[in-house]
């Protein structure tokens, strides 16, 4: 990671999106229990400590939790946006 960028400012600078306005109040959740490690709020609030596991975790590239990302923030957060950015920010950051 570039000094000075957190997770946080990466999504926010991809795709315009700042985690921060995210309430940590689970209504994101998919019922994808078996392909996830972390709910997808745990994984935003991960993002929003600059946590880099967030970038490794099971939930992050699972597809259908992915796909059901695209609806699941009832306040407006683009979180299949979110969740494309970090793949790419950790694809980036292994060298693939």
């Amino acid at each position: 990671m570039s000094p000075g960028r957190s997770l946080r400012r990466i999504v926010k600078d991809a795709t315009g999106q700042d985690v921060y306005k995210c309430q940590a109040c689970y209504d994101c959740d998919t019922s994808h229990e078996n392909e996830m490690d972390i709910p997808l709020a745990s994984l935003i609030q991960m993002v929003l400590q600059n946590d880099e596991e967030a970038l490794q975790c099971r939930t992050l590239w699972s597809d259908s939790v992915l796909e059901a990302s695209r609806r699941a923030c009832k306040r407006g957060l683009d979180l299949h946006a979110v969740m494309t950015v970090l793949r790419e920010e950790s694809e980036r950051r292994s060298g693939k």
